[in-house]
């Protein structure tokens, strides 16, 4: 080996911790800049305005005035963030992803968040880390082939990252979604398999451990919540297979509803403006009545942990139910974002639902309508088991595995060709 190689494999593992760390600090640091401006909106300026905590009618006036600044951003800036299908699709197909208009990604994903968007964080923080990667991978390309693939390393550590997930985030580059994986044919494969390997490794520690850095030193931020074990006996055996439908049924409204959402953006046609208000309005009027539905659904999840058994049952399935439909109306109608946390909310939202309506054990709910509503959205059993798998203790990875695989087996006609 020659001393140029050792050179450039020193730079190179370098380049990954330094990428790794780096992506997983700008997530503590846009989940922090994200907790204190829904802070500001929620609960500074109302209190300000009237003395006290927000009244009961406070979503509608903000989400409409989000709705405003929403649709004058999409008429500025049509399509931005793009969503976290997209930005992968890109970098498997091409190796890159462009890093002009970085600062507008992270304005736009930023905006539908602080005004009670029900959309994830996903959107912005992939396309802004994945932008990042290319740019220091096209200064460095000199040095080899590897660096040409930061694109795609800065995607499995920012994912990693974002969930908590590490799992998932390694499985992301191998299986993706339907979407992608069609893209596949064309992809410019770089660097050796090995290599790939290594660095997905690589960054995916180092961007955990900068998070977890972070947030010990200045408190946690984001990732997904977690939940305490169960143990399988007689009832829940007994309540499997109605409670996995349920989930089920939350994961396969997903589909319907964001392909009536679509009909209806394309219905009002290029009025940015009209659609931004629209979706506010909606979700700001539902918000008044289900406060669930509102936001992505990290820190409500955590929120519902303590409070489940307050709320009720028909409250908690009607907020499983109706926040699928709203996430697709803000993401057609200019609320940029994820799917995914608001989509495993609503299945711990229906698993809560189906322990007060059933008796069963609350952990054996959650995880059985979690699972298989992932699935049942995603359509790949194992990535939603893998991105709910430090969600839940190791010891429920066979339930998780059984209802993630009923979830994906139920036909959905409204479901897109991959």
């Amino acid at each position: 080996m020659t001393l140029r190689k050792v050179a450039v494999g020193a730079a190179y593992a370098l380049a990954l911790v330094v990428l790794g760390g780096m992506a997983g600090a700008f997530c503590w640091l846009f989940f922090l800049v994200m907790d204190r401006g829904i802070d500001l909106v929620w609960e500074v300026l109302p209190g300000a305005l009237g003395g006290g905590e927000a009244p009961a009618w406070w979503p509608l006036p903000a989400c409409v005035a989000g709705g405003v600044l929403v649709g004058l951003f999409q008429r500025r800036w049509p399509g931005r963030p793009a969503e976290m299908r997209e930005v992968m699709a890109q970098v498997r197909s091409t190796g890159r992803y462009e890093y002009r208009g970085v600062l507008v990604d992270f304005l736009g994903a930023l905006l539908a968040l602080l005004f009670g968007g029900s959309v994830g964080p996903e959107a912005g923080l992939v396309g802004i880390i994945a932008a990042a990667c290319t740019w220091v991978g096209d200064r460095m390309k000199f040095l080899g082939r590897e660096f040409r693939d930061l694109a795609q390393t800065g995607v499995v550590a920012v994912v990693g990252a974002m969930f908590n997930a590490p799992l998932y985030g390694l499985a992301v580059p191998v299986f993706g979604s339907g979407e992608e994986r069609e893209s596949m044919a064309d992809a410019k494969v770089l660097a050796p398999r090995s290599v790939k390997v290594f660095a997905y490794v690589v960054a995916a520690a180092a961007a955990l451990g900068a998070m977890a850095g972070l947030g010990s030193a200045f408190g946690t931020l984001g990732g997904l919540p977690r939940f305490s074990g169960f143990e399988m006996g007689g009832r829940e055996l007994a309540l499997f297979v109605p409670v996995v439908l349920a989930g089920t049924l939350v994961g396969w409204l997903s589909h319907p509803a964001e392909a009536l959402a679509g009909r209806l953006a394309r219905a009002i046609g290029n009025r940015p403006v009209v659609k931004g208000v629209l979706a506010g309005a909606t979700l700001g009027a539902l918000g008044c009545v289900l406060p669930y539905t509102l936001f992505s659904g990290e820190a409500q999840a955590q929120e519902l942990q303590a409070g489940w058994a307050a709320m009720g049952a028909a409250a908690l399935a009607a907020t499983a139910l109706l926040k699928p439909f709203m996430v697709n109306l803000c993401i057609c109608l200019g609320w940029r974002g994820g799917r995914f946390f608001p989509m495993i909310f609503s299945g711990v939202a229906m698993g809560y639902a189906m322990a007060l309506l059933t008796g069963g054990d609350a952990g054996f709910c959650v995880c059985a309508c979690a699972s298989a509503a992932m699935s049942a959205m995603m359509g790949q059993p194992l990535m939603a088991v893998l991105l709910l798998a430090l969600c839940f203790p190791v010891s429920s990875a066979a339930v998780m595995l059984a209802c993630a695989a009923i979830g994906s087996l139920v036909p959905n006609p409204f479901r897109r060709r991959r």
